[in-house]
């Protein structure tokens, strides 16, 4: 019972720092500015680890559009998640958390929990802003909010509504990637 406690905390700690670390690339990348929430929280959660990346990587890629540093950090985080997993798992199935008696096979297999971690939280973060657009759209249509996510969703959205028509004034489009999403999370589940 502690293991799983434990391993959910874990597990949402480090989602919710490895989402704001790629929605901070994300909003970087399109330009939204951080002055207003949800620029706000993700600087003060990814400040700590960004920040020091950012001095440390050459200087072709902090100009670069694409903020190397988040997605960077993004990728640490999910190493980290990947060994402290492994480094927790293999301490309570009975075996010492030293580097020498954790299998080999464990340490080939953190760069792909990794990957899988990353793409998981970057597929059930898009879902989120998917849906809270969608739901925004509905219910208030006019606020800043849904501006915001409008923004952050167009790009993902576009290639959908060029595809699927509006039927009675429904855009369904946000419905398509939803689906997507979520068939891209059973895939990978």
């Amino acid at each position: 019972m502690l293991i799983r406690i434990l391993a959910f905390l874990m597990e949402t700690a480090f989602f919710v720092l490895i989402a704001a670390a790629l929605l901070r690339a994300w909003m970087n990348w399109l330009r939204v500015g951080m002055t207003a929430q949800p620029g706000k929280f993700v600087m003060a959660v990814t400040d700590w680890l960004v920040q020091p990346l950012r001095r440390a990587l050459p200087k072709s890629f902090v100009t670069s559009r694409v903020d190397w540093a988040s997605v960077l950090a993004a990728v640490l985080m999910a190493m980290s998640y990947a060994l402290l997993w492994a480094l927790l798992f293999s301490t309570f199935a009975g075996t010492s958390a030293g580097g020498a008696d954790i299998s080999s096979a464990i340490w080939i297999a953190l760069p792909v929990f990794a990957v899988k971690m990353l793409i998981r939280v970057t597929l059930q973060t898009l879902f989120i802003l998917v849906l809270g657009y969608a739901i925004l759209s509905w219910v208030q249509p006019g606020s800043s909010v849904y501006g915001l996510l409008g923004r952050l969703t167009e790009p993902l959205m576009a290639p959908f509504r060029r595809v699927i028509p509006t039927i009675g004034g429904v855009d369904l489009s946000a419905l398509a990637l939803l689906l997507v999403l979520q068939i891209g999370l059973m895939v990978l589940g």
